[in-house]
């Protein structure tokens, strides 16, 4: 018999202002502005009346989500949504004649603000291919608003499809890229030397630990680098960052260098024997099935 899964009603929603509530330094390494929340906010809420879905949950991704942002970083506001189930259901496409019906809305990106979601047949896929894109929307420290019982679901298929060999090579392929791309000279742009760090960390967490890697910089650091040289200078990169523009660039740090080099030739040299995913396709239609759900 199949367990019991609760009902998912069209109206239910409860709104979340965690980076406003959370304790100070979660502010101070994610800083979110009261003007900016708002402006998502009211997005988001727009998108719901323009579009007719329901926005499901909402996060901030990119470098205020990982924990590293210049004062001049972009809000990058994530969001899974879901239409009415009619909208599934129907047999001519509604976005124009032979249009497929798209599962993506984009706003146009405004100043600094960048808001844009997948529709949750799309964010079920992702998920059953253990997307570490949407893995890391679920796991942001900053969480904008969220139905708390599709949440809820949703983290739970997350950890069930989670496949740690899939994240190791994404996150491999990350740090391999931007090392070879960026990291070669004398002088060498701060944010990429981050850009390195985080997947390198990532691929050790997976090493180590039977969850997916967080998406906050400081719970790798804390968990992976408690001290030592390379943690001290990864902190003085940090002051830089989050004091400088985007684009500032400093020489080479030897320590950090070193220390990403070897560790990207160790990872290449013995890749780790781990795990697929664990999930089933119809956990997924059980649960997009219940989402689609409305009040009689």
């Amino acid at each position: 018999m199949k367990s019991a899964r609760p009902r998912l009603h069209w109206p239910a929603r409860i709104d979340v202002f965690a980076a406003m509530d959370a304790p100070s330094r979660l502010h101070e390494i994610h800083p979110i502005a009261e003007d900016k929340r708002r402006a998502v906010l009211d997005a988001l809420a727009r998108i719901e009346r323009e579009h007719d879905v329901r926005v499901v949950y909402a996060c901030e991704s990119g470098s205020r989500g990982w924990g590293f942002s210049s004062p001049d970083s972009d809000y990058d506001a994530r969001f899974v949504y879901v239409h009415r189930q009619p909208w599934y259901l129907s047999v001519n496409e509604r976005t124009g004649p032979g249009e497929p019906q798209r599962d993506v809305i984009e706003l146009p990106i405004e100043a600094d603000l960048d808001v844009a979601g997948w529709d949750l047949r799309k964010a079920l896929r992702l998920v059953s291919k253990s997307n570490p894109t949407l893995l890391e929307w679920l796991r942001s420290p900053i969480v904008y608003r969220q139905d708390l019982p599709m949440a809820a679901e949703l983290h739970r298929l997350a950890e069930r499809f989670y496949s740690p060999v899939a994240a190791w090579h994404h996150y491999l392929s990350l740090a391999r890229g931007t090392f070879r791309s960026h990291l070669g000279g004398d002088s060498i742009r701060t944010k990429k030397y981050l850009y390195v760090l985080r997947p390198v960390l990532a691929c050790q967490w997976i090493e180590r630990e039977d969850s997916a890697p967080p998406m906050a910089f400081e719970l790798l650091l804390d968990r992976l680098l408690p001290d030592g040289p390379v943690r001290e200078a990864i902190e003085e990169l940090l002051v830089r960052k989050r004091r400088s523009a985007e684009i500032e660039a400093g020489p080479r740090v030897p320590a950090l260098s070193d220390f990403l080099a070897a560790q990207l030739e160790r990872m290449q040299a013995q890749p780790p024997q781990l795990k697929p995913g664990q999930g089933r396709g119809d956990e997924l239609d059980e649960f997009f099935r219940a989402a689609l759900q409305q009040d009689g």
